[in-house]
């Protein structure tokens, strides 16, 4: 009988000691995915002002209210958020768009930009609750960016800079930009590559 005791507190203590060695492998196995699936920021296309570069100055009429100057010195970082009332992915972005706003009022201010007819986008902007936003329609404001896809979004600092700028998909994405503004760097993607 005491055998028995003996053998099983020896194969009850092997077992133990299986699963801790298994959970640091696996423990060290996440640490290595983590690092391989790295935060992805905004898709930075290279196209347009770079990062660090002066943003176009523009000033144009908004649908929702006064004019809106673009670029030069301001007393809020701007960012400029480019829509379209076709875009499903726009209008998934918007409510984010609109907590962003409200979280980051202190120093931030967003702007919405499109081109097109001003008639779909006056409705565009009653049906979607966009009325608190600045709202240009400027072809030459996209083209000056060079906006292929959409939706895309710049960050312009209190400078007139631009901070950070990418196609943004996701919250994740749009968060990207403000982190790629604190840690002074052009995407999160150039942060992670001067870590490693």
């Amino acid at each position: 009988m005491t055998e028995a005791l003996i053998v099983s507190n020896v194969l009850q203590w092997v077992v133990l000691l299986a699963l801790v060695v298994g959970l640091f492998a696996l423990a060290r196995q996440i640490g290595v995915l983590f690092e391989r699936v790295a935060p992805m920021g905004a898709l930075m296309l290279d196209t347009g002002p770079k990062a660090g570069e002066l943003a176009p100055a523009f000033t144009l009429p908004s649908l929702t209210g006064p004019e809106v100057r673009l670029g030069g010195a301001q007393s809020h970082s701007t960012l400029l958020f480019f829509v379209s009332p076709t875009c499903p992915v726009c209008k998934k972005l918007l409510p984010i768009i609109k907590s962003a706003s409200r979280s980051e009022a202190a120093w931030l201010r967003v702007v919405l930009a499109s081109d097109g007819e001003e008639p779909e986008h006056r409705a565009f902007v009653g049906k979607a609750g966009l009325g608190g936003f600045p709202y240009v329609l400027s072809q030459e404001l996209g083209m000056a960016y060079r906006i292929a896809k959409l939706p895309y979004a710049v960050l312009i600092d209190e400078r007139g800079r631009v901070s950070a700028k990418g196609l943004v998909n996701s919250r994740e994405q749009l968060e990207s930009l403000f982190t790629a503004k604190e840690l002074t760097v052009a995407s999160v993607q150039d942060y992670i590559e001067q870590q490693a």
